[in-house]
């Protein structure tokens, strides 16, 4: 699949997860050192993304710098065997997520309590960083590319670990899963899994990045939005509507969780935001979300976390 121009330096590849596409897109930006990469994504996809850089005249050994919006496995699980590939690269990543990528043993354990062993089919191997390869970024600071500049925002609410960039000089901010999904020209909709989803935060995060006032959007999955105020505000709202949904299918003691009765609340909750997505979406586009991110079940564990932390 051809990759996305957003600018004559700067594209986005289709690294075609599980061969769907327009589920998880990686940033490219050109400049004068070789290339940086923005969520280069999980290991099994990194045969689509060197086809993507080569389409756009790179190859894996360009790249000089990942930028990781966040180390969740869907977009973060490549970026060890990339550095060790292309030893001179160095990885962007807020301290939070630092420690995990040059150690991932308990983001691993972690991960493997919920997928088990479709680990490695979905997302492949996760190599460590190695310490010196890693710059870590936070509010307030800017990754230097050559003659580009992108400005860092801490933006959690999705995850403790989470920033966005900003290009001023292009007006284009990636945002990762703080944006969302949105599918092409889709809805967006929240995603949010456990540990760390906190909706107070979030928005928080939203009015972060719509301070940087940016023509443009990225959310890693997938595409640009040249409308942020209305894909926020839209992603507001699915918030909102979500968290709400979660909190009323909880019982009113809120620190007394039972697997089994919450493994069928996660399905209901599940079934309902699909059947939701299809009275506002045609059927072939809804077939794409839920191809994209799996289902929603896993957001109901993570807004029932949220609830009951914050009555505990």
């Amino acid at each position: 699949m051809t990759p996305d121009r957003l600018d004559p330096q700067t594209s986005l590849v289709d690294i075609q997860h599980l061969g769907i596409p327009s589920a998880i897109g990686t940033g490219v930006l050109e400049y004068s050192n070789g290339i940086a990469l923005i969520d280069p994504g999980p290991t099994t996809c990194l045969a689509a993304l060197e086809q993507g850089l080569a389409t756009l005249g790179f190859a894996l050994s360009d790249v000089r710098a990942v930028l990781l919006t966040h180390i969740h496995l869907d977009h973060a699980t490549a970026t060890g065997t990339i550095v060790n590939r292309v030893p001179e690269a160095c990885v962007y990543v807020h301290p939070r997520g630092a420690i995990h990528m040059i150690d991932p043993t308990r983001l691993l354990a972690s991960a493997g309590r919920i997928y088990g062993d479709q680990m490695e089919t979905l997302w492949g191997e996760f190599l460590p960083v190695p310490a010196n390869a890693v710059v870590e970024v936070d509010e307030g600071d800017v990754v230097q590319l050559g003659e580009r500049k992108l400005k860092v925002a801490y933006t959690p609410g999705h995850a403790k670990h989470h920033v966005a960039y900003y290009e001023q000089v292009t007006g284009t901010a990636w945002v990762g899963d703080v944006g969302g999904i949105r599918i092409r020209e889709g809805l967006p909709i929240p995603v949010t899994p456990p540990p760390d989803i906190d909706v107070e935060v979030w928005n928080h995060s939203i009015d972060r990045v719509l301070a940087w006032e940016p023509k443009c959007i990225v959310p890693t999955h997938f595409g640009p939005s040249a409308d942020p105020n209305s894909h926020f505000a839209e992603l507001r709202r699915g918030l909102t509507l979500w968290a709400d949904k979660v909190r009323s299918s909880l019982s009113d003691d809120l620190t007394e969780p039972d697997n089994t009765v919450d493994q069928a609340r996660a399905r209901d909750f599940g079934a309902w935001a699909v059947a939701d997505l299809r009275e506002r979406l045609p059927s072939k586009a809804v077939e794409t979300y839920v191809a994209a991110f799996g289902g929603a079940d896993d957001s109901w564990w993570g807004l029932a976390r949220y609830w009951r932390k914050k009555t505990s």
